[in-house]
């Protein structure tokens, strides 16, 4: 499962049971931490994930800025509450990549908006999932 955590919405992807290829499932509307790592654990738990990925917001220039600290902090917490495995992915662009397929896919501005971080929660996945088919290669 993974995670595309910003500061209004959380989207949320899942991998097909192969690992094969990631899907989008929701949107958490942000609300406070306890409610919000509710609403992943109940999202992890239907799933059956083990695994989480959660999108490391990295600046273009490749810096830890004061995002991903706050990243930082909100994986360690996540870690109190979630008892599988969490792995962090660079998120650079997946939101700018998701929203440009959206557009040219003619979605409209306000629909968009209701889809766009779970489509980048796949991306993410999508990220991680080819990271690890690679590495399996390389063995």
């Amino acid at each position: 499962m993974a995670l595309d955590v910003g500061s209004k919405r959380i989207g949320i992807a899942i991998a097909d049971p192969s690992g094969t290829f990631a899907l989008p499932v929701g949107t958490i509307e942000r609300t406070n931490l306890r409610t919000d790592f509710a609403r992943i654990v109940e999202y992890a738990e239907s799933y059956g994930a083990r695994e989480m990925v959660v999108g490391d917001p990295v600046s273009l220039s490749g810096e830890r800025g004061i995002a991903a600290e706050k990243m930082d902090a909100f994986v360690t917490a996540l870690r109190g509450v979630f008892g599988g495995t969490i792995h962090r992915v660079d998120e650079r662009m997946t939101t700018a990549q998701a929203t440009k397929t959206l557009i040219a896919a003619d979605v409209s501005r306000a629909k968009r908006k209701t889809v766009v971080d779970k489509m980048a929660a796949a991306l993410i996945l999508e990220s991680f999932l080819a990271k690890r088919r690679r590495e399996g290669e390389d063995r």
